[in-house]
């Protein structure tokens, strides 16, 4: 795969940006990081399922980067015309998180540890933005990726008002890196996460790791779309020079 310069240059003109100096990486974590969300889909969809409110496993995917709150909202005003209360909440999304952990364990994303890898070699900061509460990936973080992240450079879903896709997420990553939306590119698999990035203002790379097709992605907002992330770490040491190398005259 060749990356164009127009790629870079249709970002800029959109966003009236004079050129991209990639100084962070503000990254997703199920989907990019780890091959979660099929654990995830089933996870909500059975819950759903004994809750009695009619859902099918693969729009669970589309919800990707939601809060729990918001998922949970989602299906008490299908089933019940309001949102789920601040107790529902916390029981059924600890249920949630239970049924998670029952499932076989996750592995990591093929490629996540070579982006990742990347990013520290350039020096460029990480930070984690994930609209997850679920501690039994988050802490799994250090084991699986050494000193990819600490814990002050991650944005879960306990420390936004507005999950993906407000743009909330994106700008508290970018108020930890101290970072503009000129600086930082985003990795993402989800249009919802693609939607909060974009609206950011961050340049968002999206990678087709579960069923949604990349159309979703570019229609989402993605600037660029990769197959997989193990080619998205073979490509992006060149998009980085590239937006480097790139300015608008």
């Amino acid at each position: 795969m060749e990356i164009s310069e127009d790629i870079i240059l249709s970002f800029l003109r959109r966003r009236h940006y004079k050129c991209l100096q990639p100084l962070a990486a503000l990254i997703d974590m199920d989907g990019t990081l780890y091959d979660s969300m099929g654990n995830h889909a089933d996870a909500w969809h059975r819950l759903a399922t004994e809750l009695g409110i009619e859902s099918t496993r693969e729009e669970f995917f589309l919800y990707e980067g939601r809060t729990g709150a918001s998922t949970l909202n989602i299906l008490f005003n299908r089933a019940y015309n309001r949102d789920a209360t601040s107790q529902e909440i916390e029981e059924l999304y600890a249920r949630k998180a239970t049924y998670f952990t029952q499932m076989p364990s996750v592995k990591p994303m093929p490629g996540a540890m070579q982006m990742l890898d990347f990013f520290k070699e350039v020096y460029m900061r990480r930070v984690l933005v994930t609209g997850s509460g679920q501690r039994s990936l988050i802490d799994r973080l250090d084991r699986d990726f050494p000193g990819a992240f600490t814990p002050h450079m991650m944005v879960t879903s306990r420390d936004v008002k507005c999950g993906k896709p407000h743009p909330e997420p994106f700008i508290k990553a970018m108020e930890k890196a101290r970072v503009r939306p000129s600086q930082s590119i985003a990795i993402e698999n989800a249009p919802l996460g693609v939607k909060s990035a974009s609206a950011a203002g961050v340049f968002t790379v999206a990678v087709t790791t579960g069923p949604i097709p990349r159309e979703e992605l570019e229609k989402a907002g993605a600037a660029i779309v990769f197959e997989s992330m193990t080619q998205c770490a073979e490509m992006l040491p060149h998009l980085v020079l590239k937006m480097f190398n790139i300015s608008m005259s």
